[in-house]
């Protein structure tokens, strides 16, 4: 920028030399020679500018062919669906980058057998390492402080380090547009939740699910069933049975496994999945899910950490930055409300909606969310209790 302008500025000076010498009555052979000496000037800025630029996109080149190694840490059997399937899609799309390899670990059990997985990757000198699961959390933290030069991610956690991150997405934003649609299928006025564990993650969106059935359907109520797993089909259908067997004629899930939605589909009834689309294992039953999309993010993960822009933070990215969404609709959902749930989309996309906005009570009547107000990041992040509507316990 500053060479250009220095050429600019030539002309400029050329111009009001020529002016200045012909109003001063120079003679003509001074004022060529004054024109040539600027001009081999310009020519030599051109040169200088032409070097620089050459140097700029060799430098751009060289850092990004700068090999980063990656590894992620995954909690089931990556599959064709769920969790791990989507974290690894995120994955394949972020090897697309010049110069980044990866490789993961599937099915590795939380506690410590996770830290095994992740110090051996750091003893190997992986230059980030994702682990993606919530009781990963500990033993990231663990091995983070023996390897302070690689840089640590930790999905839905809450813990940070000066080389350790953690992340997750905004997904209780799609599970309120599949709340609108289950409350708009159903005929029983109960759905069903199969739920993994009471932790905030998952009763958040049991929450919102439940706040988005009952913006189109006052009357429903969800029942929630707890297994304790991220990945156990044969568990997990029995659960979803279970909620079949009292009259739910929906079934919502928060697990890797399809087991809930096969389960719907030999009912009869329909069903909503999760992290990806499940529509293949159950097609007469899915009507949506809430899924992930983590390619764009673990880019700008590794990109940040290629160019030494990084740094430890919280990250909740959302349905604005292209994290989470909304799946497919199934053929069964009409028009109307798909109409109704993607004009609430809309609003969520613009930042007209939040999604946890007062009043809202709690299960006993209390009230937790002021009306007029919305629930902040910190008590989002934080929620421990079922609103109205939910029928199940948080054990």
């Amino acid at each position: 920028m500053r060479r250009t302008l220095s050429i600019t500025m030539v002309f400029v000076v050329l111009i009001l030399c020529g002016l200045m010498l012909q109003s001063c009555g120079q003679d003509t052979g001074e004022m060529e020679s004054t024109i040539e000496s600027l001009k081999k000037r310009i020519s030599e800025l051109e040169a200088e500018n032409a070097s620089l630029k050459e140097q700029l996109t060799k430098s751009k080149e060289k850092a990004a062919s700068k090999e980063i190694e990656v590894g992620f840490v995954y909690v089931s059997p990556v599959g064709d669906a769920g969790w791990s399937y989507a974290h690894d899609q995120g994955r394949l799309a972020m090897n697309a980058l010049p110069g980044v390899t990866s490789s993961y670990v599937e099915s590795v059990p939380e506690g410590p057998d996770s830290e095994r997985v992740i110090l051996n990757m750091a003893r190997k000198g992986y230059n980030v390492i994702f682990a993606t699961s919530f009781g990963y959390m500990d033993p990231m933290l663990k091995v983070a402080k023996q390897f302070p030069d690689t840089v640590f991610m930790h999905c839905s956690g809450f813990k940070l380090a000066p080389n350790m991150g953690n992340y997750f997405g905004r997904m209780y934003q799609a599970r309120y547009l599949a709340g609108m649609v289950a409350g708009s299928m159903t005929k029983s006025n109960t759905l069903g939740y199969v739920a993994a564990f009471p932790i905030p993650e998952v009763i958040r969106g049991i929450n919102a699910y439940t706040l988005g059935a009952q913006a189109v359907n006052p009357k429903v109520e969800v029942r929630v069933v707890w297994t304790k797993t991220w990945y156990d089909p044969a568990t997990e259908k029995e659960a979803a049975k279970s909620l079949l067997d009292v009259g739910a004629d929906v079934i919502a899930q928060h697990q890797d496994s399809p087991g809930p939605q096969e389960a719907a589909q030999e009912k009869g009834v329909y069903s909503v999945g999760y992290n990806s689309d499940m529509t293949a294992f159950a097609p007469k039953a899915h009507l949506t899910a809430p899924v992930w999309n983590w390619g764009p993010y673990y880019k700008q993960v590794v990109e940040a950490v290629r160019n030494g822009t990084w740094k430890s933070e919280a990250a909740w990215p959302g349905m604005k930055e292209g994290i989470v969404d909304l799946a497919p609709f199934g053929a069964m959902v009409p028009e109307a409300v798909k109409t109704k749930v993607m004009a609430k989309k809309k609003e969520i996309l613009d930042g007209k909606a939040k999604i946890f906005t007062g009043p809202i009570k709690d299960q006993a009547g209390k009230v937790r969310v002021a009306a007029g107000e919305a629930a902040s990041d910190q008590e989002m992040l934080g929620m421990k209790y079922f609103v109205q509507g939910v029928v199940g316990t948080l054990e």
